[in-house]
């Protein structure tokens, strides 16, 4: 008997993609074939994935992006799609296909219904996607990565966790250190790029902190490239110990030594907190699709991990008393910590290579 071949479907963004990238890895460990079947946009992510893994470039679309005739085109270039993977899997039968969101899995997830193979979906916010809900009552397995995910009526989910970097999976558990009387980390981080209401309140807010907690604090700020000179400027006027960046290459290692982490709840910035077990202060993202940032937050705050403050709520003044409150209360952070690590899944990876394993097992 041949190779297994896992045929992995996903989106163009980062989101959708990493998560397949942690899949792909894992089951060419186990002697799996993997394919990836992805647009153009998606293509640009896959140079991380094992160079054994098959690039599959495939005709799809977008109704959020284009002017009206692009729109119009969708339905036919997603058909073409469609018509091409039925194509490829009677030549080469995936034993698993395995969506993870974005409008290039329609094809492959399409086909997969098509020709009754076994097929899951992995959702990594806590709302499911447009391309996710509508495959979500036709698969045989819907996988969470965060929990609860708002689900359609009478679809079941299995919470997964969300798959990390292994630079994450290192730290993960890593010792907390509680507020106290010594050096202190205030990490703030808002997704990728930043974030402009977090760098317009946040140095406003540690300034307006005790001097007994100033005196220990030591930032790390996270900004946008536009915002960099003046969240500097505000930290270097109240005398406060930060360094300012667009990015940090070694984030991991910066929460792992935080007492305290303010932050976007996006999926893959709480999966990273949880699974290294810090407290936190999450913004959600207000005009993010179905507010999913909400949702990915609200588990978190509900195990007593974080506190949540929406954007229309957030001033210097109340983000000031939280930040207060957590480090000047050491066995409530440490406590704080405990709880994000349970609500953590640090096997997420493994969990996705049961439900694959599961499923081709069924089939056969």
């Amino acid at each position: 008997m041949g190779q297994p071949l896992l045929l992995i479907a996903a989106g163009g963004t980062g989101g959708h993609m990493f998560p397949a990238q942690a899949l792909a890895e894992a089951m060419v460990r186990r002697g799996w074939r993997v394919k990836l079947s992805t647009d153009a946009r998606g293509a640009r992510y896959a140079g991380g994935f094992p160079h054994v893994v098959e690039i599959d470039q495939v005709s799809s679309g977008t109704f959020a992006r284009g002017g009206a005739l692009a729109r119009a085109l969708v339905p036919a270039r997603i058909a073409a799609g469609v018509a091409s993977a039925v194509v490829g899997f009677l030549r080469d039968r995936p034993a698993v296909v395995v969506g993870f969101g974005g409008y290039p899995s329609i094809p492959a997830l399409s086909a997969a219904v098509a020709l009754r193979l076994p097929r899951m979906i992995h959702e990594q916010n806590g709302v499911l996607g447009r391309v996710n809900r509508l495959f979500a009552p036709r698969v045989d397995a819907v996988c969470c990565g965060t929990w609860p995910t708002d689900l359609p009526e009478g679809v079941e989910g299995y919470y997964t966790g969300n798959p990390v970097r292994a630079a994450v999976l290192e730290r993960a558990a890593a010792p907390y250190i509680a507020p106290g009387d010594y050096p202190m980390s205030l990490v703030v981080i808002g997704g990728s790029q930043g974030a402009r209401i977090l760098s317009d309140v946040v140095p406003e807010a540690i300034a307006r902190l005790p001097r007994e907690i100033l005196a220990n604090l030591r930032i790390a700020h996270q900004a946008r490239e536009e915002d960099v000179a003046r969240v500097t400027e505000a930290y270097d006027r109240a005398g406060l110990l930060a360094e300012v960046k667009t990015f940090f290459t070694d984030i991991p290692r910066r929460l792992s030594e935080a007492q305290l982490v303010i932050s976007r709840s996006g999926a893959s910035s709480v999966a990273d907190i949880s699974i290294i077990g810090r407290p936190a202060i999450l913004v959600p993202f207000a005009a993010a699709t179905a507010d999913h940032q909400t949702a990915n937050a609200r588990g978190f705050v509900e195990a007593e991990a974080a506190i949540l403050i929406p954007e229309s709520a957030l001033d210097p003044g109340s983000l000031s008393e939280h930040i207060a409150a957590v480090l000047s209360q050491p066995e409530a952070a440490r406590q704080m910590a405990r709880n994000a690590l349970a609500h953590g899944r640090p096997d997420a990876t493994e969990r996705l290579v049961e439900v694959v394993e599961h499923l081709a097992r069924k089939e056969t």
